[in-house]
């Protein structure tokens, strides 16, 4: 008989089963939004990754040795501020592993994960030994983040920002 006094149900392996299955279920929801919310690693990923670029291990493997072996250094003077359609100047210092300036042609992309018709690329002018300069525009608000490549002779370096919000124009 059932009843508010029988305390029989506890000792129910069935009642046990969905206590720990919704203990389950709320510790994976946990670890989903923590991860979600960690910002160690970019999270935006080009929309055509697997046919823009199909390169095999070995020649991605290659490609990160050469830049190891390079190992230029960046500094990245950013606007405290970005505004969507004003365009902003930034600053960016390259130097060798021997701090010398490195000398040569940067682009840089402007990429946004979540409209990929909007992405553009923007030269930067050298204005003096290692020290590169550009305006950028942003077309839109919401997240963005900076691939910037430069290339000297036949060396060639890449490094990426992290991602970086653009407010709406008031």
């Amino acid at each position: 008989m059932i009843s508010q006094n029988n305390k029989s149900a506890l000792r129910n392996p069935w009642v046990w089963g969905m206590l720990g299955l919704i203990v389950v279920v709320v510790s994976v929801n946990s670890t989903f939004i923590w991860l979600a919310n960690k910002e160690t690693r970019s999270v935006l990923v080009d929309r055509d990754y697997k046919t823009k670029s199909r390169k095999s291990n070995e020649a991605m493997l290659s490609e990160l040795s050469q830049q190891q072996a390079l190992s230029w250094q960046t500094e990245i003077k950013a606007p405290a501020s970005l505004v969507m359609g004003i365009p902003a100047v930034y600053e960016i210092f390259v130097k060798d592993r021997d701090g010398k300036p490195v000398s040569g042609i940067m682009e840089v992309q402007a990429y946004r994960a979540s409209d990929s018709s909007k992405d553009f690329v923007t030269p930067f002018k050298e204005v003096a030994p290692g020290r590169y300069q550009g305006y950028i525009a942003f077309s839109l608000k919401g997240y963005w983040e900076l691939h910037i490549h430069i290339q000297r002779g036949e060396e060639r370096f890449g490094v990426d920002t992290k991602r970086f919000m653009v407010a709406e124009a008031s």
